[in-house]
């Protein structure tokens, strides 16, 4: 269910003048029952504005209420040097900003754009609190009291929490309580990057005879793969090209890449996608062993090392332990990352050990780490860097916020590939769910665009045991 800009119409939206003369019009009636629709109060949770710190600007039409509460456990986190600090900055700054521009009292409420209205809850009434309740022994039920006091007087309030507990909290004290949907996508129904077709033999026939097939006036992402199949189990795989409306055969591969080679078709059309430099934008999801590390660290290897298209690989992880963290690591920034960049380590092994022999594996890892050619970073240090002609791959990246990957990204320079990789369903971060960490929210936002491809793989070849634990456990 939407909240916000999504869901709830602006007081005088819709509001059309009368076309022609006499008696009213439909289109009057109608203008007229929007501009009867009643304002809502939208009471805000700390993480909300944590999650997205635009939050406030969101709700169109409506009244956006922060309770004081709120401020005081953003004022907590700002001096945190995270993504978490600099989210409780901008929005403190935002409300500094609009409490200074305008001339009325921000507690009783300023109008912002999009006909929203904001205000700070302060109260200050004991007698009020005797009806609520829970114990005002933390801050989150002492927002929910904001909430509902507002309702006690007659207010029409939605309470808006990313925190599940909270919103059950809410509905018990007769709230009507909503998750923040801004930034999401549905995870169960993403774009795959790729489906199946049931075509005539002819087709296929004409595909391999000319080189292409028309595709005009059939609805394609682009860069999409098309599976084309036909009962005479003749098989082509293809991409979808949005500017000549055609399917198209993928890249020759002559030879393996570092060693390997796709094992499925998903992979053949991942692999097609790391390859095409025009391609500058590239989401690999899936479960665990599909390859989604190795593969886009073999072609990053292949361009830099192979064919100096790009200057440098850079690899970054979000620093988001799984389980319990072992505490603080000494040594120097490269030390404290070697262990969390182990496995992006244990895909380089594998790789030289397959393109160079077992032997020698050690000495050709050796000789990339020495060449300064392969870089890895944390997420953390990237903000504020200009990253020209580099291939880029964040690791994990479900462990991401919107906001953070939209950091990351906007790093890129000139000549510059972006590969993100990881699995919405293994999400270590505790204010993401799989449909609102950042690789869903890449996916889809960006299908329509022709510089950006994506890939769902979905069949496990690490090994015969990792497939079935990533199915059944």
């Amino acid at each position: 269910m939407l909240v916000g800009e999504f869901r709830y119409a602006a007081k005088n939206e819709g509001k059309i003048m009368t076309i022609g003369s006499g008696e009213d019009s439909l289109i009057e009636i109608k203008a007229k029952e929007n501009t009867s629709v009643k304002r809502k109060i939208f009471v805000i949770d700390t993480n909300v504005l944590l999650h997205d710190p635009d939050a406030i600007r969101k709700f169109k039409g409506n009244d956006v209420v922060i309770p004081l509460a709120v401020l005081e456990e953003l004022d907590g986190l700002k001096r945190q040097s995270d993504e978490l600090g600099k989210n409780a900055r901008h929005v403190m700054r935002y409300i500094d900003s609009i409490k200074n521009i305008k001339s009325n009292n921000i507690y009783n409420g300023i109008e912002i754009e999009n006909g929203i209205v904001v205000r700070i809850y302060l109260d200050n009434k004991q007698s009020d609190k005797k009806n609520f309740p829970l114990p005002l022994d933390r801050n989150t039920n002492k927002i929910l009291m904001n909430a509902f006091l507002l309702k006690e007087q007659g207010e029409d309030v939605v309470f808006v929490s990313k925190d599940f507990v909270t919103r059950v909290k809410a509905e018990a004290i007769g709230l009507e309580a909503e998750d923040y949907e801004n930034l999401k996508f549905s995870y169960d129904q993403i774009y795959k990057g790729y489906r199946k077709i049931e075509v005539a033999k002819r087709e296929i026939d004409l595909f391999y005879k000319d080189g292409f097939l028309d595709a005009a006036g059939k609805e394609f992402s682009p860069n999409e793969y098309a599976v084309l199949t036909c009962p005479e189990m003749s098989s082509a795989v293809c991409k979808y090209n949005s500017v000549s409306k055609r399917l198209e055969p993928l890249l020759k591969v002559t030879k393996d890449i570092w060693g390997i080679q796709p094992l499925n078709v998903e992979q053949k059309c991942a692999l097609d996608l790391l390859l095409r430099d025009d391609i500058k934008l590239v989401t690999l999801l899936g479960p665990a062993g599909t390859g989604k590390t190795v593969l886009a660290l073999a072609v990053g290897l292949k361009k830099v090392f192979d064919e100096g298209v790009y200057t440098k690989i850079l690899v970054s992880r979000p620093i988001i332990p799984l389980g319990k963290d072992i505490g603080y690591l000494p040594g120097t920034k490269e030390e404290k990352l070697y262990h969390w960049m182990q496995p992006i380590y244990d895909n380089l092994e594998f790789l030289c050990q397959s393109t160079t022999g077992v032997g020698n594996g050690a000495d050709a890892q050796q000789w990339i780490m020495e060449s300064k050619k392969l870089e890895m970073e944390a997420v953390t240090y990237i903000r504020g860097r200009s990253l020209p002609k580099m291939y880029i791959i964040i690791d994990e990246a479900q462990n991401l916020t919107p906001h953070e990957v939209k950091t990351i990204i906007s790093r890129a320079g000139k000549g510059t590939k972006v590969i993100l990789t990881g699995d919405p369903t293994q999400i270590d971060n505790p204010y993401l769910d799989k449909d609102s960490n950042a690789l869903t929210f890449v996916v889809g936002k960006m299908r329509d665009y022709p510089t950006y491809g994506h890939v769902f793989l979905e069949r496990t070849e690490r090994s015969e045991l990792a497939a079935i634990a990533a199915e059944v456990l």
